[in-house]
């Protein structure tokens, strides 16, 4: 694609039903998406079948390289990406945001290319010989969210293309036009038919989930969700991986340097305006350094500008949609209401356009408030005091959820003593949602089930099979 313009119109419907796209920072339309049809999933899924065996047939090096390149045509089109991203979605072009996801997806592409999976020798004595291999599945589900729409799907359709599979992504209502254009780029290095978006409400999410065309389901949302398409996988017997809601937390040492770990506690919570799975979402602090872990991180967030994505200079955006602001301003009003101290923000302008809610901290907040308890999924951070380690620990491990939590410390050992505690897929130290295409990653508890990235992430997307003799 050669302008942002040319990117638009090579996904914008020239028939049947379509839904105009509005920019949450603006109000203003951003594109006309077309809103496809359970009719609509079965021929995606019939085209996927056709090309699914060919592609199988390519082998691992063949479609590596074609991974590759298309890797190369999402690093050509990256800043019109980037720009309808940021329209769509509303995160800012810089910071960890728009601009970064693009690149993500090109970086995701180029590891899963390139990950070795040799077949593996379980036994061999001398009188058995057993190998372990992975064959394709086939037909790939994969439903996807509206915060890191094109990175998420690149996390989902990446290693199942690598594997051999076809894919059928079912994008967010919220952000179809991302998705589409993504795979519109990647689908310049792909066999016609093997990877295809269905822009559809949710019976066609609930028929791709229970479609017996569809080998495996990769879904990446909310809890709720991830339990209904369970059930819709039952009689089909799908496989599944699901990453699902998170309230992560961190736990901040008294031996940490406030002022040294400030920046990174911020982007923890607050990277894409905190409307992140892993983002930091609760953090305990020891009692000893809690007002200065509280000034310096108040210091940090009061500089950080928040307004329209294409403008360059901001690096926090809006709420992505109305529902998801209005959760935020309950639970920061709840926390106001029962006497938390707002350190900064909580305070949204009724007259501004835009679902923009301001960069909330709040301190001398209950462990069992509604902004601790729930998932707040936005720009708002409750701080809480603990006394002792095995008191943040039993807080932190209390929720039903699970996806990942971080340690905050000037000793790393002890860091890691603490970690190995924690009820969490993934626990970082001295940072918190750093995700790496080269590392598995997954939630615990109600967070989901299921590896992806890395060789782990290749295994997923592959049917297991012994050969055996």
């Amino acid at each position: 694609m050669e302008t942002y313009d040319a990117l638009l119109a090579s996904i914008s419907p020239t028939s049947g039903e379509t839904r105009t796209i509005l920019d949450p920072a603006t109000g203003q339309p951003v594109g006309q998406a077309p809103v496809h049809t359970v009719e609509d999933l079965e021929q995606a899924i019939a085209a996927a079948t056709a090309a699914q065996p060919a592609w199988a047939a390519l082998g691992h090096d063949a479609r590596s390289a074609a991974l590759l390149r298309a890797a190369d045509a999402v690093e050509r089109s990256a800043e019109e990406l980037a720009r309808l991203l940021s329209r769509e979605q509303g995160k800012p072009l810089n910071g960890p945001n728009a601009r970064f996801e693009v690149g993500a997806c090109a970086a995701w592409l180029r590891v899963a290319a390139t990950t070795a999976l040799e077949p593996e020798t379980v036994v061999d004595d001398g009188e058995t010989r057993a190998e372990l291999h992975y064959r394709p599945i086939g037909v790939v589900g994969a439903i996807g969210p509206w915060n890191w729409p094109m990175m998420i799907t690149v996390w989902q359709l990446a290693p199942a293309l690598r594997m051999g599979n076809a894919v059928v992504v079912k994008p967010s209502e919220y952000t179809p036009l991302s998705v589409l254009a993504l795979a519109a780029v990647i689908n310049e290095e792909l066999p016609e038919g093997l990877l295809s978006v269905v822009s559809g409400g949710r019976e066609v999410g609930e028929a791709l989930a229970g479609h017996p065309g569809i080998g495996k389901i990769m879904f990446t949302g909310s809890t709720a969700t991830g339990k209904a398409i369970i059930k819709s996988s039952a009689d089909t017997v799908k496989r599944l991986t699901l990453e699902l809601g998170g309230n992560d937390a961190g736990i901040v040492l008294p031996d940490a340097d406030p002022k040294a770990i400030a920046e990174g506690l911020f982007w923890g919570a607050f990277i894409n305006t905190g409307q992140t799975c892993a983002a930091l979402k609760r953090l305990y602090v020891h009692t000893d350094i809690y007002d200065a872990v509280c000034e310096e991180l108040t210091n940090v967030a009061a500089t950080m500008p928040m307004g329209i994505g294409l403008d360059e200079a901001n690096v926090l955006g809006p709420l992505q949609n109305r529902q998801q602001y209005d959760i935020v301003a309950r639970l920061v009003d709840a926390a106001k209401a029962s006497g938390a101290r707002v350190l900064l923000g909580g305070n949204p302008d009724p007259d501004r356009t835009g679902h923009f809610y301001p960069t909330t901290l709040i301190a001398d907040i209950d462990n069992d408030n509604p902004l601790v308890t729930e998932e707040q999924f936005g720009p708002a951070l409750p701080i809480i005091r603990y006394s002792t380690v095995d008191e943040a620990v039993a807080n932190a491990n209390a929720l039903d959820v699970g996806l990942g939590a971080s340690v905050w410390s000037a000793d790393p050992a002890a860091a890691r003593t603490v970690a190995a505690r924690l009820e969490a897929g993934t626990v970082w130290i001295n940072k918190h949602g750093a995700v790496d295409p080269r590392i598995p990653f997954g939630g615990a508890k109600q967070s989901g089930y299921g590896l992806e990235f890395g060789v782990e992430g290749l295994k997923a997307l592959g049917v297991p099979q012994v050969i055996n003799g």
